[in-house]
């Protein structure tokens, strides 16, 4: 899982989704280690594919959407 770093207050923190906390059956005020390491940015091939990837999406959201309730 990948967060970006946001601002709160005059520090910077790293949120865990609502999803992540249950999964992993954490609550406020736990104590979790983590492993930080910067990600690195895209390359110019893995942006085309994302580029890709949304516009046939876009295209085809409403076969996918059907496909996706069968």
């Amino acid at each position: 899982m990948t967060q970006k770093v946001i601002k709160i207050g005059s520090s910077a923190g790293v949120t865990i989704p609502k999803e992540k906390l249950e999964e992993l059956g954490l609550k406020i005020g736990d104590r979790v280690e983590i492993s930080v390491r910067p990600v690195s940015k895209p390359s110019q091939g893995d942006r085309e594919v994302l580029q890709w990837t949304v516009h046939f999406i876009e295209r085809y959201r409403t076969a996918l959407e059907a496909l996706a309730k069968q």
